[in-house]
């Protein structure tokens, strides 16, 4: 698979000519899921859900389909008749060629005063594991890790734990929009120094072999 990293929390994965896009939300470019064939979205959040690119991506290719969790399929459904697929913890699905597990239930606690709204992750032939906001370890050996490495419900020691837990063979960071250059290389020592695993970053636009 072709690995490229979009802004943020976006991935593109590509593989047999078909490509497959992964949380296209508002801190990503606008053209983030333009071309994509599938696109799976892992919860409602604004930097992971842009309603307006989701439709036009839809709208430019009719043979594309979307899966996600009820919050953001009930947004989409009635104007994607069939294209539109809600999904949850335990479903299995192929899309656009790709076989995709969807793994967790909930987001990650932000504040105990802020409800918890469900966050679903996806494993991508069973080697690509994107959780969205949450620190899920699926019960499947996880090649590929896209390890939130930066968002508002975390810290750093509970970022360096999920490496541990999940014990991938490499983590690329995702969630990374708020990070500053300033902070990378503190980043970078700890959780390449303390996960356990190889720690990778790709710049916007640049792509991988996973």
């Amino acid at each position: 698979m072709k690995l490229t990293k979009k802004s943020h929390a976006c991935i593109r994965l590509e593989k047999n000519g078909q490509t497959l896009v992964l949380d296209p939300g508002g801190f990503s470019e606008e053209n983030a899921a333009a071309g994509a064939d599938a696109i799976l979205v892992t919860h409602e959040h604004a930097d992971h859900f842009d309603e307006g690119r989701l439709r036009a991506a839809l709208d430019a290719n009719p043979a594309a389909e979307l899966w996600t969790l009820a919050a953001v399929a009930e947004q989409l459904s009635a104007a994607f008749p069939g294209r539109v697929h809600t999904v949850g913890h335990g479903d299995t699905f192929t899309a656009a060629g790709f076989d995709v597990q969807v793994h967790g239930e909930l987001h990650a606690v932000i504040h105990p005063d802020i409800p918890r709204i469900t966050n679903v992750g996806y494993l991508v032939d069973g080697a690509v594991f994107h959780p969205g906001d949450a620190f899920t370890v699926p019960d499947h050996p996880v090649d590929t890790l896209l390890l939130p490495v930066m968002a508002p419900w975390s810290k750093l020691s509970e970022v360096v734990e999920y490496v541990r837990e999940v014990k991938p063979q490499r983590a690329y960071d995702i969630h990374d929009a708020l990070l500053t250059d300033l902070a990378r290389p503190i980043y970078d020592r700890l959780v390449g120094g303390l996960g356990g695993s190889e720690h990778l970053r790709l710049a916007p636009g640049t792509s991988a072999e996973v």
